[in-house]
């Protein structure tokens, strides 16, 4: 059959979009990179080799590796373009940047260790690289070192952005604690997790540092009060849409391009949009899951395959993909609240494209 006009157009429009996506976060990763590279290199030298092998840096013996992944950037790059969006350099906003970036990295070490991950970006997870003490130490000194960053940053700003990142990180762990003590809900019945709850994690889970990150980069630039908080608002429903699309990555999602073995949060046990609103759906198929999901017995691979294929069509994919849509298009709503310049505007609009549709 063949495409009509419509479908043809908005296959362009997204194409277009995650190119000029790539080339915003090329741009940002490129101002930022140096700068967190000085950062790392204040660390202990056995320290800083481990927070290089997390970054994409190096091998785990401190070899440049020019083919590991070093992430996306997206935190820094949005820390940049909080900054842009409201007039001024990108460059005012670097220290903001690393600090969020440095959080990130920090949270992803410790996750890694929670939730018993043994890959990270298509190799060993830091923990299994250099064993567990080590790698919970280099979280710790990448998180030290990300207040310090925000704190030497000088400026009027500078204060208030310590503070801003401060309360961010005790809002993140409070959302790990709580998406950690869901594993330990029951899948049905009235112990289950509702969407609300889903949701209230996810934000201050993932949604909490987009949105400090955004505010930090508008802090530091002298933004005012009301845009620094439609910014903060806005990457926290995007932070939402965020896990909500990993949630799809992490069923149906290619391992070859997630760097992570499909089906891990389903054989943990793990309390994804996705799962739960298929078990909500309270046909067949979701019954057939919510049995599934009741066994005892370890998950192995085809069980996994067959509780993904339940679940997408007991209604699971599409309910959060169109969750993840409802959170972009409420961050866009903030988003124009905020009186964005254009043209750094536009790029943050196709960076949000691109987040949604990696989901496709």
């Amino acid at each position: 059959m063949t495409p009509s006009a419509g479908a043809v157009a908005a296959g362009e429009s997204v194409a277009a979009d995650g190119a000029r996506a790539r080339s915003v976060l090329t741009r940002c990763r490129g101002l930022v990179r140096p700068a967190l590279a000085e950062a790392v290199g204040t660390l202990h030298p056995w320290i800083g080799g481990m927070a290089g092998y997390a970054l994409g840096w190096s091998d785990a013996a401190g070899t440049p590796a020019p083919d590991a992944s070093e992430g996306k950037g997206l935190r820094g790059a949005l820390a940049v373009l909080g900054a842009e969006t409201m007039g001024a350099p990108g460059e005012s906003a670097v220290p903001a940047a690393v600090a969020v970036e440095l959080v990130h990295t920090f949270s992803l070490l410790h996750d890694d260790l929670m939730d018993g991950d043994t890959t990270r970006r298509g190799r060993a997870a830091a923990w299994r690289a250099f064993g567990t003490g080590p790698a919970v130490l280099a979280g710790d000194a990448l998180h030290a070192l990300a207040v310090r960053t925000l704190a030497e940053a000088g400026g009027p700003a500078a204060s208030a952005a310590v503070r801003r990142l401060c309360a961010t990180l005790t809002t993140l762990v409070s959302g790990q604690a709580d998406d950690l003590l869901l594993e330990h809900r029951p899948w049905t019945g009235p112990e289950a997790v509702p969407p609300e709850e889903y949701r209230s994690v996810a934000e201050r889970k993932t949604g909490v540092l987009l949105g400090c990150a955004l505010a930090l980069g508008a802090e530091l630039a002298g933004a005012p009060d009301e845009s620094v908080t439609a910014l903060d608002r806005a990457g926290r429903h995007l932070g939402i849409a965020f896990q909500t699309v990993d949630d799809l990555l992490g069923i149906w999602g290619d391992p070859a391009l997630t760097g992570k073995p499909v089906g891990g949060d389903l054989r943990r046990g793990k309390k994804t949009r996705p799962v739960l609103a298929a078990l909500a759906d309270g046909g067949p198929e979701s019954r057939d899951l919510a049995a599934l999901l009741g066994r005892s017995a370890p998950m192995d691979d085809r069980t996994a395959a067959r509780a993904a294929a339940l679940a997408e069509a007991a209604g699971g994919l599409a309910t959060a993909r169109e969750e993840a849509h409802r959170h972009l298009e409420a961050a866009r709503a903030q988003l124009r609240a905020a009186r964005l310049h254009p043209v750094p505007a536009r790029d943050l609009e196709a960076l949000i494209g691109f987040l949604f549709h990696r989901s496709r």
